[in-house]
This record gives structure tokens, C-alpha cells and sequence, in this order.
């Protein structure tokens, strides 16, 4: 039998799936757009007789406009990786609140809404909260999903952030487990797809040396700095012992996919270097990822 390449996306609504999707068929997937999950496995039997030269790497988008089908989606991914198939599930999540928003800019009604916006006595209507609760009705139908997947938190993603996102997990060799290690700034919020954040503000700020504050913690001279900081060292080297303790448990957990979110406060300087330095430590060990949510938007 052919093992296939298979990824499966799926989110909550708006965050995101098309981009995702367009993103994968250009990286040389067949995509299908809202599968029923039933039909699932003979999609996949149709493909695995292809001859081998003509077979191609699948991806499916699943979501919640197939709300009565999904319980049968775990089985049949269960039903597949016994299969020998390699099959890869990603969640695209985001915030209510850029939820909210993209639903009002594109005017498009949530697949879980079901009545029409009522007025309120101020003249208003009652549309954003009827939103915010199909919101939190997919949140609980897809949370079995979404602890299986790999999450991208999509809310302050630009698209083409999103597509490299996307590509590079999809890319990344098959592992029992991929190590991802994401930069942020603290005063945009913490990544929602975080499994594990550290605060490295403690470690002193090249923001505020005006030869290092245009730079970045992948530049030479901040790299420099900060390793001349006895601190830098200490904390790297704890976060490293931690996660040496840890994510053998995690992997036999059957984890696939662990985020490890550094922050500091504009995610320029001291995360980004962390991230970096972090990456060169676990980068032998087996499939490991960085990525900078404010450094990779610009």
C-alpha cells in the first residue's frame, strides 16, 4: 500500500482556512475545500490507486459547516495514521475579538448563525453578540480537534505571514515531535497557540542603546550584548533544562507539536535572540522551528 502525505485544516471560522489552503496548493497539494469527513476515506483510497508517479500530497479543509459529521473525524483520522498514511492535522484559531471584526468587515454571516439580529432599545442589534456566541459554540465543537492539531494563532498574522507559517510546517520532516520556538511582544498579547511562555524581559534591553535600537536579535552587535550578559546565559539555560525534562513526557503523550513562546516587550530585541539561541541548542535534536510573530509581519 502507498502511504500519502495528508494534511488536514480545520479552525474556527475566520481565522483564516483559505489563506491557509490557497498556501498549500501552491506548495504542490490536491486541496479540497470542506470535505464531508465520510467521504474522507474514499477520497483517500481514490488517491492511494493512483500509480505512483501520478499520486500527490492531499490536503483537506474540515470545519464546522459539517457540524454533524464531525464526530466521525477522529475515527477516520485514527483509521488513516494506522494506515500508514503520514497525516498531519493544523487548527488556525484567533482571538474573538479579530473574529468579530473580519466577520463585520466581510459581512459574511458565521455558518453556526441562525437567527437574525435582533434590535436592542438603543437601536442597536444584537448581531455581534449573536456572533460571539456561535463563536464560542464552534470553540467547544472543534476543542477534541484542536488538542490533536498543530494551533496557528492567526490574530495578528498579515496572510503571507500566515502562508510561510503554514508552509514551513507542512515542510518539516515527519517527527514523533516538532519543537517551535515563537518571539512576541508582550504589549501585543501572548500567542494563543503557545504551549509553554517565558518572560525574558529581566535580561537588559538593547532598546535602549541607540547604536542597538534599530537592530534586531538576530543582529550581530545585539547578539553580541546580550551574550556579554551573564543573565542570558543563566535563563537559556534553564528554559534548555526544563524542556530537556520535559518534552520526553510530552512525546510520549503523543504530542506532535509544541510551542514555546518567548516574550519580551516590543519582540525585537531579547525574544528574538532567545529564540534564535534557543533554536541553535535544540536544532540536533531533532525537527525544530523559529518563528517571529512581530519581526516576520514586517
Amino acid at each position: 500500500m502507498n502511504a500519502l502525505d495528508i494534511v488536514l485544516l480545520t479552525g474556527i471560522s475566520g481565522s483564516g482556512k483559505s489563506v491557509a489552503l490557497n498556501a498549500l496548493e501552491d506548495a504542490g497539494y490536491f486541496c479540497v475545500d470542506n470535505l464531508p469527513p465520510e467521504l474522507l476515506p474514499g477520497m483517500i483510497e481514490l488517491e492511494r490507486q493512483r500509480p505512483p508517479e501520478l499520486q500527490r500530497r492531499v490536503a483537506v479543509s474540515v470545519d464546522v459547516r459539517s457540524v454533524h459529521s464531525l464526530p466521525q473525524l477522529m475515527p477516520v483520522l485514527d483509521a488513516l495514521k494506522q494506515g500508514g498514511h503520514k497525516v498531519r492535522s493544523v487548527f488556525l484559531d484567533a482571538s474573538t475579538d479579530a473574529l468579530v471584526r473580519r466577520f463585520s468587515e466581510t459581512r459574511r454571516p458565521h455558518p453556526l448563525s441562525t437567527r437574525q439580529p435582533a434590535a436592542t432599545a438603543e437601536g442597536e442589534t444584537s448581531g455581534d453578540q449573536a456572533l460571539v456566541d456561535a463563536i464560542n459554540q464552534e470553540r467547544e465543537l472543534l476543542e477534541p480537534l484542536r488538542e490533536l492539531s498543530t494551533v496557528i494563532d492567526t490574530t495578528l498574522l498579515r496572510p503571507a505571514q500566515l502562508r510561510m507559517w503554514v508552509r514551513n510546517i507542512v515542510q518539516a520532516a515527519p517527527a514523533r515531535l516538532t519543537l517551535v520556538f515563537e518571539s512576541f511582544a508582550f504589549k501585543h498579547g501572548v500567542p494563543m497557540d503557545a504551549d509553554f511562555v517565558f518572560d525574558v524581559r529581566m535580561l537588559p534591553n538593547p532598546f535602549y542603546l541607540k547604536e542597538l535600537k534599530p537592530l534586531t536579535g538576530r543582529d550581530q552587535p545585539v547578539i553580541d550584548y546580550l551574550d556579554a550578559q551573564p543573565e542570558s546565559a543563566e535563563l537559556l539555560s534553564q528554559i534548555e533544562a526544563f524542556l530537556l525534562r520535559w518534552l520526553p513526557a510530552l512525546e510520549g503523550d503523543q504530542r506532535s507539536y509544541v510551542t514555546v513562546a518567548l516574550g519580551c516587550t516590543g519582540g525585537q530585541h531579547r525574544s528574538v535572540y532567545c529564540v534564535e539561541q534557543l533554536f541553535k541548542r535544540f536544532a540536533p535534536r531533532g525537527v525544530v522551528l523559529a518563528r517571529h510573530r512581530e519581526q516576520d509581519a514586517r
